[in-house]
């Protein structure tokens, strides 16, 4: 569905992606861990078509990506929730999805956002009250049922643990799982490793720009270098 090849990004006069080659296949969880630093933000920003690529090739289900620009990626089917959240705090729970769903006018907005409800009850029942009062946690699941308002066929999700209590990193991840089931093939960068790869297809460690392994997730998570470096172990 999405591969990368070659793929370089900068800062100015300063390279941060290295010539990358990365394959997501259809249906999958695939993840990317890695160190504060390594540049995998830069890399799914690369791919939403919001950090300029200088060399390399992008191809989305069979289609060269790299210069379609960033507000026409999610009519192709790719979505991003980004680092950070940024979810609009000035506007209401609802305003916020249905801004997700801005390429839609139909009937299936409304069941897009009961779907949304489903996944994570909480934003129902606040779904009137500013996105600005949510808790974090809250927040990113707002962010990730925003996302999911654009009816992606891959979804790129940006560190969705950062900065949450365990209970609710797990229920997060939970979701992620499930999305499987939804038929969303899913691009998961996160600095909490041994969480992404334990609910991952496959898997790659990013260190400074480069690709440095790579491989079924089960594998990763037994590799003692991962354990040491990533796991704690």
């Amino acid at each position: 569905m999405l591969t990368v090849e070659g793929l370089r990004s900068r800062y100015g006069r300063i390279e941060v992606l290295h010539g990358l080659d990365l394959q997501v296949d259809s249906g999958e969880i695939v993840t990317v861990v890695g160190a504060n630093g390594a540049g995998k933000t830069t890399l799914l920003r690369c791919l939403s078509g919001v950090q300029p690529v200088s060399a390399g090739k992008i191809t989305f289900r069979g289609e060269a990506l790299t210069t379609v620009p960033a507000y026409k990626r999610l009519s192709r089917g790719l979505a991003q929730s980004p680092e950070g959240r940024q979810i609009f705090t000035n506007l209401s729970v609802e305003e916020n999805l249905r801004l997700g769903a801005f390429l839609y006018s139909d009937d299936r907005v409304q069941k897009d956002m009961d779907d949304a409800f489903a996944m994570f009850p909480i934003l129902r029942e606040k779904r009137n009250l500013a996105a600005g009062g949510l808790s974090g946690g809250q927040q990113q699941m707002l962010a990730m049922a925003r996302a999911l308002m654009g009816r992606p066929s891959c979804l790129l999700l940006d560190e969705p643990s950062m900065g949450l209590a365990p209970i609710i990193v797990q229920q997060i991840f939970d979701v992620v799982s499930g999305l499987k089931a939804l038929g969303v093939t899913v691009l998961l960068v996160e600095q909490n490793a041994f969480g992404a790869l334990k609910i991952a297809d496959r898997g790659y460690v990013m260190e400074t720009g480069t690709i440095t392994m790579q491989g079924a997730a089960a594998e990763l998570i037994a590799d003692p270098r991962i354990r040491e470096a990533y796991l704690g172990i």
